[in-house]
């Protein structure tokens, strides 16, 4: 009788050289990591379940930190618009659903949030890194978002974002690729 333990969820088991190749090799056109994650308001958030329309992930490290707070308002305020696009906003972080109900609430937010409290959600998309402050040393999320496609691909990767101005420069980019990676037009024979 095999009495072995399941494996880890996806991502727990990755060591820190694992997690570095995930977020150097995490790329545009790749197939984004699946989740299934706890979310405000009792939900639960599938990515597989917004198939069909694209989606804007947004990770950001905690709830009512002040840069956290401009950016998830920004992306609030420019929610019509991203609606307007086809276009689904969904922020990440560590927090619990309970501190994203209270972050909605506090800032009257118009987002979908989802709670990756064991963090594997982040370090699948390579934003669970090392952070320096003021000389110490932690883990944290890095600032990221990532626009995936209609088919579930990777279309764009923001890196090391800042929040002010960032919400509308993901609009812009809705706008213009409708959710899909643009290919280069051939010229006419």
């Amino acid at each position: 009788m095999n009495s072995e333990p399941p494996p880890p969820k996806a991502a727990m088991w990755l060591t820190k050289s694992d997690k570095r190749k995930a977020r150097d090799m995490l790329k545009e056109g790749d197939l984004a990591p699946e989740f299934d994650l706890p979310a405000d308001g009792g939900k639960r958030l599938v990515l597989k379940a917004f198939r069909g329309g694209p989606v804007v992930l947004y990770f950001y490290p905690k709830d009512n930190t002040e840069g956290c707070t401009i950016e998830a308002k920004e992306f609030s305020d420019l929610a019509p618009e991203f609606a307007r696009a086809g276009v689904t906003v969904i922020g990440i972080s560590p927090d619990s659903p309970k501190s994203h109900d209270k972050f909605i609430c506090k800032h009257e937010l118009a987002l979908l949030l989802a709670s990756d409290e064991e963090k594997t959600v982040a370090e699948a998309y390579g934003v669970w890194v090392e952070k320096s402050m003021y000389g110490r040393k932690y883990m944290g999320v890095e600032r990221a978002t990532f626009a995936i496609s209609p088919k579930g691909h990777i279309a764009r990767i923001w890196r090391k974002v800042s929040p002010r101005g960032h919400a509308a420069e993901v609009l812009e980019w809705a706008r213009g690729a409708g959710g899909e990676t643009k290919k280069p037009k051939r010229a006419k024979s």
